[in-house]
């Protein structure tokens, strides 16, 4: 089970009529916390969670209280606090040493909170803001195409306090090519809950056999792959077939979509190479591209340099500079 939203919902809309349910969320936070604002858990009445809201360390706890909101059908106010020697988490030897508030929010049938909606939404890959009323058992979605605010945070109305959560869908990757190397691509995207589209016009290549994990495979590369990134609302892609061709077709294809990123397996010159044999110059491309792609770090094996071409993406979509990052670490 993926930690991803759009995964605990399925489990939630799969069990509900079975049994009692708990929304947990993390509001607040004071210092160094593993979750922070607007971290969300799911836990029902025969003691499975789906979901963290902190290192592992805390969900026992969590977890029992949990059935003290299901019991009781009132919001459970908890607070964990890293520096207080007295506090359940300092006794657990919690290393993050901040301070957590925790709210768990009894679900029923006649309030699930606005979940269906939100369920519903992530399953269109819709974004949206999720809001709920701390302290109380209230909380609905609603839909905007883009949410200017990243992370959570509290609004202060007239009738109290709000947490205002950012839902974005996970990504939806498409990677060209289906060889060797692009099985563990498919198999990591997968294990982290991201969507993937796998295209290869060869026969031998993209065998379903071969990608289990992948959410679609396709055959043809024209004008219609950019009506599936539309419809499909596909974020970044990655050309790694090994072949100038197949890439240049895909970037036709692509040039004038709406993806957020593009990785190009193999050195700079290649990436020269395909725009020349597709016809383009890279300023009539719509998106940002990294060629090579992914972040260095060092590997040479099919797992390592998937990894890296993931993190590269993850770092693209999140709006994060690995530069720094990496300049410190190797200090």
């Amino acid at each position: 089970m993926s930690n991803q939203l759009s995964a605990m919902l399925r489990a939630w809309r799969d069990g509900k009529q079975n049994t009692e349910w708990v929304l947990g969320t993390v509001y607040r936070t004071e210092g160094s916390a593993y979750r922070k604002a607007g971290a969300m858990m799911l836990i029902n009445g025969q003691g499975q969670q789906f979901g963290l809201l902190s290192g592992g360390c805390l969900e026992a706890d969590i977890i029992r209280n949990a059935r003290r909101a299901m019991v009781t059908g009132k919001t459970v106010m908890l607070v964990y606090d890293g520096n207080d020697e007295d506090d359940l988490s300092f006794r657990l030897g919690v290393g993050c040493g901040g301070k957590v508030f925790i709210m768990l929010q009894p679900l029923d049938q006649k309030n699930d909170l606005g979940l269906s909606d939100l369920s519903k939404a992530l399953t269109e890959r819709q974004s949206g803001l999720y809001f709920q009323k701390i302290g109380d058992i209230a909380g609905y979605f609603k839909r905007a195409d883009h949410t200017v605010q990243r992370s959570a945070h509290i609004e202060n109305r007239s009738d109290g306090d709000w947490l205002v959560t950012p839902i974005v869908p996970e990504p939806h990757i498409l990677i060209v090519g289906g060889g060797l190397d692009a099985r563990p691509v498919v198999n990591i995207a997968h294990e982290m809950g991201w969507k993937t589209t796998l295209v290869d016009p060869r026969v031998a290549n993209a065998r379903p056999e071969h990608f289990p994990k992948a959410d679609m495979i396709l055959r043809k590369i024209d004008r219609s792959l950019a009506g599936h990134v539309a419809h499909h609302r596909v974020d970044a892609a990655i050309l790694m077939s090994h072949s100038i061709g197949i890439d240049a077709d895909a970037l036709c294809a692509l040039h004038n979509s709406r993806l957020r990123h593009l990785s190009m397996l193999g050195p700079r010159h290649r990436f020269a190479d395909v725009l020349d044999r597709a016809g383009l110059s890279e300023h009539a491309l719509s998106f940002p591209v990294a060629s090579p792609a992914g972040i260095d770090i060092g590997g040479q094996l099919p797992e390592s340099i998937a990894l890296s071409m993931l993190s590269g993406i993850h770092a693209a979509l999140y709006k994060y500079n690995v530069a720094p990052a990496l300049a410190q670490a190797a200090e």
